[in-house]
């Protein structure tokens, strides 16, 4: 045979993964093949594809019979807005999509070059998990796969996109990465699946219910971002990819252009309503500060009492943390706690400044919240902030107190810049609750125990409930005007950007997990 044409023949086979016909079943269930996907997610003919013709070792079980070029992952390193990236994309057409070693093996290789250029890793799951043919090398295969998602961590942005199945151990390789994306109605997440759920526990459950990209986006907040179908879901990973550096020892990239809307400065005047417990969106705010329609929420679904994104202020990506007052009046509990800590670190490790909206009356009370830990997982954004050396600037609009101003990027735990509206609440607690505690004998003896109590909420408001106790302490740097909030988040972004704040020498500290 000629030696071209044998080239031309390997390379063929190899591009068809299972066949036409598997292909097609692949189509019919709303999935692109593999390479149809890293066709869409990469620059166009961009694609560079690194161990085609690999094939398995294994012999037992007829799989000497089974042998296709690539062992089910295309692997390889291309471009997404003309930056590389490395990609490996599971091929759910060859044995399902199977974890060998061979496998895992190519996973591993453009892990390790991933780590050596500085450059993202871009993982596109679609598997039925290990190999079963294979016994536990497949199973020290993921293993190999987990020790350098934990090495990469916070080295480089590592993004999972799960198209398919992601059952059994395969789940912990997306968990231990930055961002999670799913496709609704095809993609799954789940320990164990629907089957072993029922004859362990009796409970009958679907698989879209137990492990969809709707339950893990709003339930568990296992899932980051949640699109309609795949190529919906390949478009936001490069719209994601514009916010982020390339590794940590570099910064985001800066669009060329940007656009700001000059009436809203005028709009954010006229968003917080003129009494105190009403509720209102704290995204009105943030869209007010930020370059017109940059904001990329995260977590969008999942404790909707904090809103976490990316957003760009003159062309720079930042994170904006902000409490939510339409949700639970903002107070802090369990998952906002988990939310907000870990896309605080996620924006440390990579050199992105936080801007923090505070609104937050508290966190939320109750034995639910108590008995499953609010303790320590309050602590994990406490400790998030704490640890943070990126530049940070605070915003608070209302109500900031007690324990949860603290948490929320006071300037007593390392925010650099802190702002307070004129409408800010910086108090132990609420006026109503701290009258009836400090004037309760002389509530109870009142001839009119209501009227005073009225009285003394007053009073206490009055003292402590504004700006200025904290201002002329210097824990608030400023009390600005609503729409000087842009101009002073600019003028603070620019007088931080050559901050350099080290952290005491040691191995790691403890987060409370």
């Amino acid at each position: 045979m000629d030696k071209n044409q044998e080239l031309h023949d390997k390379r063929a086979g190899s591009k068809i993964g299972g066949g036409p016909e598997r292909i097609e079943r692949q189509h019919k269930q709303g999935k692109l093949s593999a390479r149809e996907r890293i066709k869409v997610l990469l620059d166009d003919s961009s694609f560079h594809e690194i161990g085609g013709f690999v094939e398995h070792r294994a012999t037992a079980f007829g799989l000497d019979k089974q042998k296709i070029p690539g062992d089910g992952v295309v692997s390889g390193y291309g471009t997404i807005h003309g930056r590389l990236v490395y990609v490996f994309s599971q091929d759910f057409t060859v044995l399902g999509g199977s974890l060998s070693e061979t496998h895992a093996a190519k996973i591993c290789r453009v892990m390790d070059m991933a780590m050596k250029n500085g450059a993202p890793l871009i993982g596109l799951n679609d598997s039925g998990g290990a190999r079963i043919q294979e016994g536990v090398v497949s199973l020290a295969g993921y293993a190999d796969i987990f020790y350098r998602n934990t090495r990469a961590s916070g080295v480089i942005p590592q993004l999972s996109v799960i198209m398919g199945p992601c059952a059994g151990g395969a789940v912990y390789s997306p968990a231990l990465t930055d961002f999670i994306f799913m496709v609704e109605d095809t993609s799954y997440m789940f320990v164990t699946g629907p089957n072993v759920v029922k004859t362990v526990t009796h409970e009958e459950v679907s698989s879209e219910d137990l492990g969809g990209a709707k339950t893990h986006a709003e339930k568990s907040g296992v899932n980051h971002f949640t699109s309609g179908n795949d190529v919906e879901c390949l478009k936001s990973v490069r719209d994601l990819m514009s916010y982020l550096p390339q590794n940590a020892q570099e910064e985001a990239p800066f669009p060329e252009h940007f656009n700001f809307d000059l009436k809203k400065e005028k709009n954010i005047e006229e968003i917080l309503p003129e009494n105190a417990t009403i509720p209102y969106d704290i995204r009105k705010i943030v869209d007010c500060v930020i370059d017109d329609e940059s904001f990329r929420e995260v977590h969008k679904d999942f404790a909707p009492n904090i809103v976490v994104g990316f957003a760009r202020v003159e062309g720079r990506t930042i994170g904006v943390v902000a409490n939510q007052p339409a949700s639970l009046a903002g107070v802090l509990d369990i998952d906002s706690s988990r939310k907000g800590a870990r896309f605080v670190r996620f924006c440390d490790a990579f050199n992105i400044p936080l801007l923090v909206f505070e609104d937050v009356p508290g966190f939320l009370p109750g034995t639910d919240q108590e008995w499953r830990g609010i303790i320590s997982h309050g602590a994990k954004l406490l400790y998030a902030f704490s640890e943070a050396t990126v530049p940070r600037i605070t915003v608070i609009t209302r109500k900031a107190y007690g324990g949860a101003f603290d948490v929320m990027n006071s300037k007593n735990i390392g925010s650099d810049l802190n702002f307070a509206w004129p409408t800010a609440e910086i108090a132990v607690m609420g006026a109503k609750g701290a009258a009836e505690i400090i004037f309760k004998k002389e509530i109870a003896n009142s001839p009119d125990p209501q009227k005073k109590w009225l009285e003394k909420e007053a009073e206490y408001a009055s003292l402590f409930a504004n700006p200025y106790r904290a201002a002329e302490r210097g824990i608030v740097d400023e009390v600005i005007f609503p729409h000087e909030t842009r101009g002073r988040v600019i003028a603070g972004l620019k007088m931080l950007e050559n901050k350099n704040e080290t952290l005491p020498n040691k191995k790691h500290g403890n987060i409370p997990l």
